[in-house]
C-alpha cells in the first residue's frame, strides 16, 4: 500500500533530469499492464526539448507549471487495435465504443507508470485538459490514436500533504447499487 499512499501530483520539481535509464523503467512497468484482449494499444512519448514542452503546455491550456518537470511523457492510444479503420478520428466526440476500451488500456498502463516513479523516487502529475487536435499536431500523432493524458515526470521539489478520501464504507456496495 505505500505506493498507493505514497502517490501525488506533484507541480514543482527539481532540475535534475530523468535519465533513459530511469525512462526505461517507468515504459517497462506500462509495458506489463494489462489490456483487454491483450491489444496493448498504448505507445509514450517522451518530451524532453523546452521548445515541444512550451506548445504542450499551450495547448493544455497555459498550465506553465509543467514547465519545471525535466520530462512529459505523452500517453497515446491506438484506436486502429479495435477500430480497424484509420479513417475515423479518434477525438472528445467520437462515437466509436471501442475508443473506451482502448482509453482504459491506456489509463491502466498510465498509472503504472505513476506509481513506478514513485517506487524510483520520482513524482508524477497527470494532465487531461489540453485540446486533442492540437496535441496531435504538435506530436504529429495520426488521427486514429487518442492522447489520453499527459504525465509531467521529475524529482519532486515538494511534498504534498495527502488529501481528506473516502472510506472504504462510503465507496463498497455488495451485490448492487445503494
Amino acid at each position: 500500500m505505500d505506493l498507493f499512499e505514497e502517490r501525488r501530483s506533484i507541480r514543482k520539481y527539481t532540475s535534475q533530469p530523468v535519465t533513459d535509464e530511469v525512462l526505461h523503467q517507468l515504459i517497462e512497468a506500462a509495458r506489463v499492464a494489462p489490456s483487454g484482449n491483450h491489444t496493448q494499444p498504448w505507445y509514450f512519448i517522451a518530451v524532453r526539448s523546452e521548445e515541444t514542452k512550451r506548445k504542450i503546455v499551450k495547448a493544455d491550456h497555459d498550465q506553465e507549471w509543467m514547465m519545471g518537470a525535466p520530462l512529459f511523457l505523452v500517453c497515446v492510444a491506438d484506436g486502429y487495435v479495435r477500430l480497424k479503420d484509420e479513417t475515423i478520428e479518434l477525438n472528445e466526440e467520437t462515437p466509436y465504443k471501442g475508443q473506451k476500451l482502448v482509453l482504459r488500456d491506456t489509463a491502466i498502463a498510465t498509472e503504472h507508470i505513476a506509481l513506478k516513479a514513485v517506487e524510483l523516487g520520482l513524482g508524477t502529475c497527470w494532465t487531461g485538459y489540453f485540446v486533442q487536435k492540437e496535441m496531435k499536431e504538435i506530436l504529429g500523432i495520426p488521427k486514429d490514436k487518442h492522447v489520453v493524458a499527459v504525465l509531467t515526470v521529475g524529482y519532486p521539489a515538494e511534498e504534498p500533504k495527502p488529501k481528506e478520501r473516502k472510506t472504504v464504507e462510503e465507496i463498497l456496495m455488495y451485490e448492487r447499487w445503494g
